[in-house]
């Protein structure tokens, strides 16, 4: 596919005859600019071959077999709209599946007794048509929660006794009237899911698939399960497991069909998400900060930890959203009460001006123990609140938690929810039982039926390469894991001029060094004594992380007579020191000094190694590498100059719509070696998934995009030889992104290229790493994980597509997660078992472990290299300031601040490891 050849400026080659005269009635059609710049549009390549290699397996996967009955038929697609009665747009989620429910029942004869799959929103489907391209209803639904029409009562809100009152409550919660239109969008062939069975995509095919996906939510949404795109999840404390911070793990089901080589099966996994502990709203509190009692809870984040959840009122049972919360406490919070029997000479109702508490205690006898002191929950409107005592309110249960987790919740998480292989087999079986997808009246009008059994696949499990390691010796991985026990490393450096540096942290430094020293010895690293250990002083330590760093500096500087070739730095905190974002960016972006952070907890001599094996790598040496590297005899890739690179773009938690996502290249260098990288990181708009700066053409000479840098650097770094192949492996997009990365990033890439030299022609291979997918291998009838090196390419991969599993790394805990690679373009021709292997390899040049890794180390190291760059930039505690629930802006929306750029002399090193 070589059609990116730029064009010139369109003139064509040879001069042609004037063109004929126009005819005096021709009414001239508008020109579309520059035909001649039509842009081919690449789209995924289709699968060439299968692979053979490996040693043959017979695995299990979690998909069940779907046969669909009837193929002639038609799903129908309608548009919905719902008005209120006077003829506002509904706009509030939620409702529209109770609305529709309704019209089901009110008008079933008129609609002929059609069932529908609705998403909750502007679409439904139905096999076979309405009546009438268009329908108009009017339905009635009784007591229509307060969630979805917030806050026009006062704050007698649950009043059921008080007759005075009566009317005022009634009003926001009578019988609400709505009018519906159903409307035809599209006829959509069942055929098409056989079409797609067969390799023939196309618009059709994937609406009829997401018609099945949809069906399946709302069998899920009528159980009352919370739905997160393809996953539900059952309101049973039995799923819920506590992870701290008023948040609980909820484990419940992905469920989704997928057309594949062997025909549609349906893929069902065990699926977690987060939410916010139901019950007594000041337990959430208490828990969520950490709190001893409600009166030394910070309300400033109170409110925002709880703007938009729903809870329930007692006495009355009502539900509302959170709106905010009360000025004043609830003993001090006046409001105005409408005194009926009351009136004034002019027989005005008289207002009478009273206390939330005075209210609640005095008029409607609810004893309160200890909310007088604490604000209200206000769920009113903002010019009209509706104030409830804090001890009335409680959380309704499956409430998502989108903030992102500390570390300790996330470790928690991890811990909870993992399952052996034999257990979640177990576990899914029931699931698919207990969902009773058989009886489900829109599957059956389809025709569908799912089979019970877990679908059999051949996997092949590679060979792990060789490796080099020091002295010459070869060393063979065994279960994808080796150690450096008696062995040197194959380059190891020289550590001269170096410091220790201790932020406080309690540790004998002394034997901390002599320990290094030696185990370093141990590995052929010849390690100096350091220049010197600077303690922190005492009253550095209260001051501000950036003061911290800032002083130590100064202190360093004025010791030290350049700057050293690397620092120790000790930390006193094991995980998420506030002070390792400004050491980092100190040392990395101002000084160009090579830095390894440590807490010196639990230290011993394998610490010590694996800590090692990290400084190596940044100074420049290798622990080890693949003994096809060292002779160079890579298939493809030594023959001639070649470049990998490793794409990834991270964003904020779901809540932080705000923070810029951060992307990270990382290439290799000094080729024939693939075990060498470096890497480049750029800021962009928040929530922008395509890297928009690998092309950036600030003048007609001047390029400031990642590619051109990295470019650069491979040409220094292998000889003066520019790179004829281009391998790139991006992480982290979905299907629906694909034709984005193939056209819209392998076109700045191009283009980058030609900005260099307008001659060069290289070849590309796109391949796309995902994880967060749901498919899991099993070994029939054993309690072990799949062996490391396990590829599947066939029946349950794409029809079409150019697509394998690869499980290199050994899952010594849970049930291990295969990475999906998805070859999008190859124009260099790889056979199948070339490429598979040549991923495989890239699994075992990661330089940080003895192990095999689950995905390509140069994705591995983007990761790394944007998590750590993106320490620079400390945005303050961004985990509570940004809203939770859907405060999500634009992408783009706002000025993104850039990153610093790192130090001449340590850009290139590989400083993320």
């Amino acid at each position: 596919m070589d059609s990116f050849e730029q064009d010139g400026n369109g003139a064509a080659p040879d001069s042609l005859p004037p063109p004929p005269p126009v005819p005096p009635d021709v009414v001239p059609i508008k020109a579309e600019p520059e035909p001649a710049k039509k842009k081919v549009v690449r789209v995924p390549m289709a699968r060439r071959g299968l692979g053979s290699k490996g040693q043959k397996i017979t695995l299990l996967t979690n998909h069940f077999k779907v046969n669909v009955g009837s193929s002639d038929g038609h799903f129908f697609h309608y548009c919905v709209s719902l008005y209120y009665e006077d003829g506002r747009p509904v706009d509030g989620k939620g409702v529209g599946r109770k609305v529709i429910e309704r019209v089901q029942e009110t008008y079933g004869n008129e609609l002929a007794g059609k069932d529908f799959a609705y998403d909750g929103e502007k679409s439904l489907f139905t096999v076979g048509a309405l009546p009438n391209n268009k329908h108009e209803f009017t339905v009635v639904l009784e007591d229509v929660t307060s969630n979805r029409n917030n806050g026009n009562a006062s704050p007698d809100v649950h009043d059921d006794s008080n007759g005075q009152d009566r009317k005022r409550i009634k009003r926001p919660y009578q019988s609400k009237t709505f009018k519906v239109e159903i409307s035809f969008a599209a006829k959509i062939p069942m055929q098409a899911i056989q079409n797609a069975l067969r390799g023939q995509e196309s618009e059709n095919s994937q609406e009829a698939l997401r018609v099945l996906d949809i069906i399946l939510r709302q069998h899920a949404a009528k159980q009352g399960c919370l739905l997160v795109r393809q996953s539900f999840f059952q309101n049973n404390p039995d799923n819920f497991t506590d992870i701290g911070g008023g948040v609980l793990g909820c484990r419940g089901f992905h469920s989704s069909f997928r057309a594949s080589q062997g025909g549609l099966s349906l893929n069902i996994d065990v699926s977690t998400t987060m939410i916010i502990r139901p019950g007594p709203v000041v337990d959430f509190l208490l828990a969520n900060q950490n709190a001893r009692d409600p009166y030394s809870l910070d309300w400033t984040k109170a409110k925002r930890s709880l703007k938009n959840l729903r809870i329930k009122v007692s006495p009355s049972n009502q539900e509302y959203k959170i709106t905010g919360l009360s000025e004043q406490l609830c003993k001090d919070q006046l409001f105005s009460l409408k005194q009926k029997s009351m009136k004034n000479d002019n027989g005005e109702v008289e207002n009478l001006e009273i206390t939330v508490y005075d209210y609640f205690v005095n008029h409607r006898n609810i004893q309160l123990r200890y909310s007088a002191d604490l604000p209200c929950i206000n769920v009113g409107k903002p010019k009209r609140p509706t104030y409830i005592p804090l001890e009335l309110c409680s959380l309704v249960s499956l409430q998502r938690y989108t903030k992102a987790l500390t570390t300790f919740q996330r470790a928690s998480l991890v811990e909870k929810s993992r399952q052996k292989p034999q257990e979640r087999m177990t576990v899914l079986s029931s699931a698919l039982q207990r969902s009773n997808y058989g009886a489900d009246p829109m599957l059956r009008s389809c025709g569908v039926s799912i089979s019970t059994n877990f679908t059999q696949v051949e996997g092949r499990v590679l060979p792990a390469p060789r490796l080099k390691v020091g002295n010459g010796e070869d060393f063979f991985p065994r279960n994808g894991r080796w150690n450096f026990n008696n062995k040197k490393l194959v380059e190891p450096t020289k550590i001269e001029r170096w410091a220790v540096v201790n932020f406080s942290a309690r540790c004998d430094t002394n034997s901390l060094v002599r320990d290094l020293i030696r185990c370093g010895d141990m590995k052929g690293i010849r390690i100096d004594p350091p220049f010197d250990v600077f303690q922190e002083s005492n009253q550095n330590r209260r001051c501000s992380p950036l003061v911290r760093v800032e002083k130590m500096f100064e202190d360093i500087q004025s010791k030290l007579p350049g700057a050293p070739q690397f620092l120790l730095c000790l930390l006193p905190d094991r995980k998420n020191s506030d002070l390792y974002g400004p050491w980092k960016k100190k040392n990395l972006s101002e000084f160009g000094i090579v830095t390894q952070c440590m807490a010196p907890t639990r230290v011993n001599d394998q610490y010590l190694t694996n800590l090692l094996l990290k400084i190596n790598a940044k100074l420049g040496g290798l622990n080890s590498m693949l003994a096809i590297e060292q002779t160079p005899s890579i298939p493809v890739v030594s023959k001639v100059p070649t470049i990998i690179l490793g794409m990834d773009v991270s964003h904020g938690s779901p809540g932080q719509s705000d923070i810029p996502s951060i992307a990270a290249v990382v290439s290799s260098r000094q080729w024939p070696l693939i075990s060498r990288y470096r890497a480049s990181v750029r800021t962009q708009s928040p929530k922008l998934e395509m890297i928009d700066s690998l092309f950036k053409k600030v003048s007609d000479k001047e390029d400031e995009g990642i590619m051109r840098e990295v470019l650069l650097d491979f040409y220094t770094s292998s000889g003066k030889r520019k790179p004829d192949q281009i391998i790139i492996f991006r992480d982290g997009v979905s299907e629906s992104q694909f034709n984005q990365v193939l056209n819209i990033e392998l076109d700045q890439v191009i283009e980058a290229c030609k900005f260099l030299d307008e001659s060069w022609n290289p070849k590309f291979v796109v391949i796309v790493a995902q994880k967060n997918h749901h498919t899991k291998f099993f070994q029939q009838g054993s309690p072990d994980n799949v062996p490391p090196g396990t590829v599947i390419d066939n029946k349950i991969c794409h029809p079409k597509n150019n697509d394998f599993y690869l499980c290199a790394h050994a899952g010594m805990i849970g049930t291990t997660r295969p990475t999906h690679y998805h070859v999008l373009l190859d124009q260099i021709g790889f056979s199948a078992d070339d490429l598979q292997e040549l991923v495989h390899s890239l699994s075992y040049v990661y330089q940080r472990s003895t192990t095999a890794i689950s995905v390509v180390a140069p994705i591995c190291y983007a990761h790394l290299a944007a998590s750590q760059v993106g320490t620079f930039m400390k945005f303050e505690d961004t985990s509570e300031t940004s809203s939770s629930h859907g405060g999500v802006t634009a992408p783009g929306a706002i000025s993104v601040p850039q990153l610093p750029r790192l130090k001449e002399n340590v850009c290139n090193s590989m400083f993320f490891c």
